[in-house]
């Protein structure tokens, strides 16, 4: 009974999360020029509006290779930060530690505007470059925060039996402590991945005209105008999401360190 109980409320509260996305989905899918839900009619003329439109395709491209870059490098950072502070005593090691995990609790709008103005100290505003180190300043933790719990001293022991056995440091590395840490930076990819790709409050202030963020051009968008392009592309970013996910998962969480 209370197993049941328990499931009925996870259900319920899935459904209520969920909801909200059947709703933009739903809305998207409508035959009127404003956003409705129910939608009426059914249509897919607004997602052929987004892709056949110049400005909505390339804010899509660019924080896509944004969010994807800024995933890459928060992984080769953090995974060395986590390896060296978990597997090592040396003075300010929690400070450091504190430090790379700051920006879960800072506010985006105060390292935005941080940022801008160290970037226009250095010449480096509004480019695709100030936005990928604001990016991979607030992707890193999640990463970090993910692989650091993962870092036990069980397996501490895996790895230094890997060495007794004649493996060095890159085969140790690649053989034990990564197939450990999968799950940890998997998960942490992809927090990182869709943070950067819905970020709006960091990168509005390193955003121009032709270097543009779907985030930034929908927030933008909706100031002047509210039809149902913007579900639709709410819409697709939510689908992209979600096949990125399972595809992920597959190839990554079940077959690729499994070989």
């Amino acid at each position: 009974m209370t197993t049941w109980i328990i499931r009925t409320l996870a259900l319920l509260t899935l459904a209520y999360l969920a909801f909200p996305l059947v709703v933009i989905i739903g809305a998207s899918l409508t035959t009127t020029s404003f956003l409705t839900f129910p939608p009426k009619g059914f249509t897919f003329d607004w997602y052929e509006v987004v892709l056949t439109n110049p400005t909505y395709v390339s804010a899509f491209v660019t924080s896509a290779w944004l969010a994807l870059w800024a995933t890459l490098i928060a992984i080769a950072l953090a995974i060395p930060a986590a390896l060296a502070i978990a597997r090592y005593s040396f003075p300010g090691r929690t400070l450091l530690s504190s430090l790379l995990l700051s920006p879960l609790v800072l506010p985006h709008l105060v390292l935005g505007a941080a940022l801008l103005q160290f970037g226009s100290m250095m010449g480096l505003t509004r480019t695709f470059a100030a936005l990928l180190v604001g990016h991979v300043v607030i992707v890193t933790p999640y990463v970090l925060r993910t692989v650091l719990p993962l870092l036990s001293d069980s397996q501490k022991v895996l790895e230094d039996a890997s060495r007794d056995l004649g493996a060095n440091a890159l085969a140790t590395f690649w053989y034990v402590t990564l197939p450990q840490i999968r799950s940890g930076v998997l998960s942490g990819a992809i927090l990182a991945f869709i943070t950067s790709f819905i970020n709006v409050e960091l990168s509005i202030f390193n955003t121009t005209a032709e270097l543009n963020t779907i985030p930034v051009l929908l927030f933008s968008y909706v100031e002047y105008s509210i039809d149902p392009s913007i579900a639709a592309v709410s819409a697709a970013t939510i689908i992209a999401a979600i096949i990125a996910i399972v595809v992920a998962d597959l190839l990554i969480g079940l077959k690729f360190f499994n070989d």
